[in-house]
């Protein structure tokens, strides 16, 4: 049955095959439109969270809700040589841009190394003392992984329900998520599935926009977001035309999509509540930073050393 967004998407409260179609319809303009609305800023945003995943040469990595993979490709860039990062999302129109985006990135792919947590600029932070403290645990972790030092990094994007990911316990030394946290239908089962996925000792990293209270940024923003975002899914709709419709996407417009969006932003939470959902699900030595101005929130906590109970 054709998934409508219709007043739902107002409510920025969507169905899990409600979000699948919406992001199936959106996938031909998802980039640009990213770049166009955040001044092309979403990149620094994914290494900063890149930064705080406190990866390194060898580790495995899951960038759950991937969309067309630019996290994941950042990442990937951190655990070269030897590493893999797999980028999963239930959107196959977005991960088949992944796919082709990641091959052309690993194939001009220059390491980054380590976390680089002063280049973040939160070096003196509470984040970044957390994130020194991880940064030994994957250098320790990531010796293990010395014998594969002269692979190349494998990177791969694949189908999976972020409620319910396709992976064993504790076989990932990071999981990320970057702009798609707000989109899960019960955003503690995404969580907990996340922490339940990476070791003792690993991270796990929530990027994503938050609504900002102060003024002038506060006005701004609901101006850009309320009015300008679905205005720019009305103009791009006919690009999107152009791509395939799977059936659950066919009555899903963009203006509905880019409508729903920001509205998800205002639905989400404050920082401070999605800090309480990562303790709730058994996560430690939770930090957040907030940049942008105040619109964008990092996240970033450690699993227990003894494992998620």
């Amino acid at each position: 049955m054709p998934a409508e967004l219709g007043a739902d998407a107002t409510a920025g409260r969507l169905e899990a095959v409600q979000v699948r179609a919406m992001f199936d319809r959106v996938a031909a303009v998802y980039d640009p439109l990213n770049t166009l609305m955040t001044a092309g800023l979403h990149h620094r945003w994914r290494v900063r969270a890149a930064d705080l995943a406190c990866v390194a040469p060898g580790s495995r990595v899951l960038d759950v809700a991937t969309g067309t993979g630019d996290l994941a490709i950042e990442l990937a860039r951190r655990v070269a040589p030897g590493g893999e990062v797999v980028g999963s999302d239930f959107s196959e129109s977005m991960l088949s841009r992944a796919r082709v985006k990641g091959e052309k990135a690993v194939g001009g792919m220059a390491p980054r190394g380590a976390a680089a947590v002063a280049r973040s600029g939160a070096a003196s932070s509470p984040v970044a003392a957390s994130a020194a403290s991880s940064k030994d645990s994957a250098d320790a972790h990531s010796e293990a992984h010395s014998a594969h030092a002269s692979e190349p990094v494998v990177l791969r994007f694949e189908w999976g329900d972020a409620l319910r990911l396709p992976y064993d316990d504790s076989s990932f030394d990071a999981a990320t998520v970057g702009f798609g946290a707000r989109n899960f239908s019960d955003l503690r089962s995404g969580l907990a599935e996340m922490a339940r996925v990476v070791r003792p000792g690993g991270r796990v990293v929530v990027l994503d926009f938050t609504t900002p209270t102060r003024p002038p940024l506060s006005l701004f923003y609901r101006v850009w977001f309320d009015r300008l975002v679905p205005l720019l899914g009305r103009v791009t709709a006919p690009l999107a035309a152009l791509a395939p419709k799977s059936d659950d996407a066919s009555k899903t417009t963009i203006a509905e999509a880019y409508t729903y969006l920001p509205n998800s932003v205002k639905r989400f939470g404050t920082p401070s509540d999605l800090a309480a959902e990562m303790e709730r699900v058994g996560l430690v030595a939770i930090h957040y930073l907030i940049t942008a101005g105040g619109i964008v929130t990092i996240h970033a906590a450690t699993v227990p050393e003894d494992g998620i109970t």
